[in-house]
């Protein structure tokens, strides 16, 4: 039973990660009030909580629950799969530190800078590739016969 409560955390995870992704790449714009500013801040701040409950529930699964830990440290699609993540993450880290900036901005519209639009966008297209590794993983693809 641990170990569903566990993967289910997981799945809502990452189904709130998604969803607040998509919710920041609607917002998101060239120019922006600064009440549009501070809803993305919070937006922002919940893709980070929902990340680190995926984040958490993965190591939980991989550590401590479930199948053995081998059969995730001796696959190469599990490894690109968390690579992936790692990259999305630290991807995500130059636009929350720009909204941070500008989260008490006073300015009648700011003018966000396309390489924050376009890092948004990128987490999209990494968060398929990323699903696209787990469904393979869940498959048995990557497992390495002995």
């Amino acid at each position: 039973m641990e170990e569903i409560a566990v993967r289910y955390i997981h799945f809502i995870g990452i189904l709130f990660l998604a969803s607040t992704l998509a919710i920041e790449n609607m917002l998101l714009s060239k120019s922006m009030s600064s009440h549009s500013v501070k809803r993305l801040v919070l937006i922002d701040g919940l893709y980070g909580v929902s990340a680190l409950v995926t984040l958490g529930a993965g190591l939980t699964l991989w550590f401590a629950v479930g199948k053995p830990s081998e059969f995730y440290t001796k696959n190469p699609i599990f490894h690109a799969k968390e690579g992936v993540f790692l990259l999305t993450a630290l991807l995500s880290i130059i636009p929350t530190v720009f909204l941070l900036k500008y989260r008490n901005t006073t300015a009648a519209n700011l003018s966000v800078p396309q390489r924050i639009i376009v890092i948004k966008r990128l987490e999209i297209l990494l968060l398929l590739i990323l699903s696209l590794l787990a469904a393979l993983m869940a498959r048995g693809y990557g497992i390495l016969s002995s």
